[in-house]
């Protein structure tokens, strides 16, 4: 395993296998069909095989473990800066082993079986939402071309609903079969969403890891089993802030000269997870949640000088960090200004 290192570029039907030793001498390089590669990692020796971390990559990181080898999955925004000035197959794999021989390098955790399950439920239930969002603006649309303006949102269904039964003639009907059957769908949709979500807060409520999230103000089912999914083992973060930053919770820098520019959020990282993150921070700076802040606490002091969102997104920060600690110490949800007081 320590003389051995095995780049594979992974496709669909055909892939490309480099193998170098520790050093950077070539070995070998070969194009291999699914069935053909299975059968050559199977009988090679044990060795270190480097994958790109990208659809399917997880899959063949178990079954790599499986026959002995040391896996590594590696970013693909990585890998780009050492491919040579051809950009083929062979040449990707070359710059997978290249830049994993980097000691510098980063690399991706591969995923359980049962961490994937989670996270196709959570994108289910994504995507459910996102089509019935376009299908509540297809029907906003069509009200709007007959002069009925209605606000955002999927609470205004019922009025929708309301102007349909109460039109008398207004619309034709055409269009009044046409909205009757975007609001069925619509339902339809709501129903499937409601089951992927009663699904996911049982699974939630389960696990002692959701669990233990949850304990955690503006952390709730969705945002704790995302984590569970998503995030990788908080021991590959040395600590909070590295977290916060993979999470992409931090302003993007453009520093030079010693003269540091900080800018907007990086937005670099997990996106589910952040944007959860940023929810349930919003929901904590609401008017109702705005009760349980403490004056003169850290929170109360930045909301009388900043803008809400901007409090928003640090507070998003501070809940990843607490997370981190949560997680590595396996502890639950401690509030900091009732420990200082108790102190």
């Amino acid at each position: 395993m320590k003389d051995t290192m095995i780049g594979v570029d992974l496709a669909k039907n055909v892939l490309q296998v480099h193998g170098a030793s520790m050093t950077g001498e070539v070995k070998f390089r070969k194009k291999l069909s699914r069935p053909q590669f299975h059968k050559f990692m199977a009988d090679h020796p044990p060795c270190v095989v480097v994958l790109e971390s990208c659809g399917g990559a997880h899959y063949w990181a178990r079954q790599m473990v499986k026959f002995g080898h040391r896996v590594k999955l590696i970013a693909p925004q990585y890998v780009k800066p050492f491919v040579k000035r051809q950009k083929n197959d062979a040449a990707d794999a070359e710059a997978i082993v290249i830049a994993a021989q980097r000691p510098e390098m980063r690399f991706v955790e591969p995923k359980t079986q049962e961490q994937q399950a989670r996270a196709v439920l959570f994108r289910a239930r994504e995507r459910l939402v996102r089509h019935r969002t376009e299908l509540v603006n297809a029907l906003r649309a069509v009200m709007y071309e007959y002069g009925h303006v209605f606000p955002l949102g999927i609470a205004n269904l019922k009025r929708i609903e309301a102007t349909l039964e109460g039109s008398n003639g207004e619309l034709p009907e055409l269009a009044l079969e046409a909205c009757r059957d975007l609001i069925l769908q619509i339902a339809e949709k709501t129903a499937r969403i409601e089951a992927k979500t009663k699904k996911a807060k049982v699974l939630s409520k389960n696990a002692d890891l959701t669990r233990q999230l949850q304990t955690m103000p503006g952390v709730g089912p969705l945002t704790a089993l995302a984590i569970e999914a998503f995030a990788p083992p908080m021991s590959s973060f040395k600590c909070g802030r590295d977290f916060a930053a993979w999470l992409g919770l931090v302003p993007r820098q453009h520093s030079s000269g010693g003269k540091a520019r900080l800018g907007r959020i990086s937005k670099a990282g997990q996106a589910d997870i952040r944007r959860l993150l940023i929810i349930g921070a919003m929901m904590r700076l609401n008017w109702l949640g705005r009760k349980s802040i403490r004056p003169g606490s850290w929170l109360a002091r930045m909301l009388e000088r900043k803008p809400r969102m901007l409090v928003a997104i640090a507070l998003a920060n501070k809940m990843a960090r607490a997370i981190w600690a949560m997680m590595t110490h396996n502890e639950d949800y401690r509030d900091p200004t009732q420990a200082a007081a108790a102190v």
